[in-house]
């Protein structure tokens, strides 16, 4: 019971941040060495809009499991890592907002228990817990290497901006393929990737057909792997 009760806390706690902190959009110019304005790795704005259905989806989740799943051992599995990337996530906005580097360790963190926990995911409740979750896991998979594209070029690491465009989407691919491969029953998980990748052919367009033709390829690899993994748990 007591998981059940800390993932509420903290699902409240991580949805009403936003409403406690400035709003962010995006590493300020002042925040990184070399500014990173509109990076070629950043989906165009309306991608985020995500957020709305990541938030009233997770409360969702968190209610009906404090109400009717407290108890389950299935759940309880699944929720400690969530919890944790709900705990990490609160105090995230603020820290964007100051620092980009502990911003970006910290993304990975939510992302990684994100993950764990979906891949824990109990599968009789697939759309009260394990959809939910793998729609944030596959969001903050794509928004953790667009945080590490931005502040590696900001600080001139490796290569520039254009080459951590490339660099990031081929590393948010591998990890979501992986991710993916090991849920096959989560297509939740790889359609949000695949939205954020949609979002940055928008952002390039015809500008940066480069990164846009490769987000492309990336969008028909996650539907390859979406599409096998449907047959696989059928």
């Amino acid at each position: 019971m007591i998981r059940s009760l800390l993932t509420l806390l903290f699902t409240l706690t991580f949805v009403g941040s936003p409403a406690l902190t400035t709003p962010f959009s995006g590493f300020e110019a002042d925040q990184l060495p070399i500014p990173q304005i509109d990076p070629p790795i950043q989906p165009e704005g309306y991608a985020f809009a995500i957020w709305g259905l990541i938030y009233g989806w997770l409360v969702v989740s968190a209610v009906y499991g404090q109400w009717k799943r407290h108890r389950s051992p299935e759940w309880d599995k699944a929720r400690l890592p969530l919890l944790i990337s709900l705990a990490i996530g609160t105090p995230w906005l603020a820290v964007a907002n100051a620092s980009a580097v502990w911003a970006t360790v910290m993304i990975f963190g939510m992302a990684g228990f994100a993950i764990a926990a979906l891949l824990a995911a109990p599968r009789a409740d697939r759309w009260w817990f394990q959809a939910p979750v793998g729609i944030y896991a596959g969001w903050l998979t794509a928004a953790s290497f667009v945080s590490l594209g931005s502040t590696a070029a900001g600080f001139g690491l490796v290569t520039d901006a254009m080459g951590w465009a490339y660099l990031g989407i081929g590393l948010a691919l591998i990890t979501a393929l992986v991710v993916q491969l090991q849920a096959p029953q989560a297509p939740e998980y790889g359609l949000t990737v695949i939205w954020a990748l949609v979002g940055i052919v928008v952002a390039n367009g015809y500008t940066l057909p480069g990164v846009s033709m490769t987000a492309i390829a990336g969008i028909a690899v996650m539907g390859a792997a979406i599409i096998l993994g449907q047959r696989r748990a059928a």
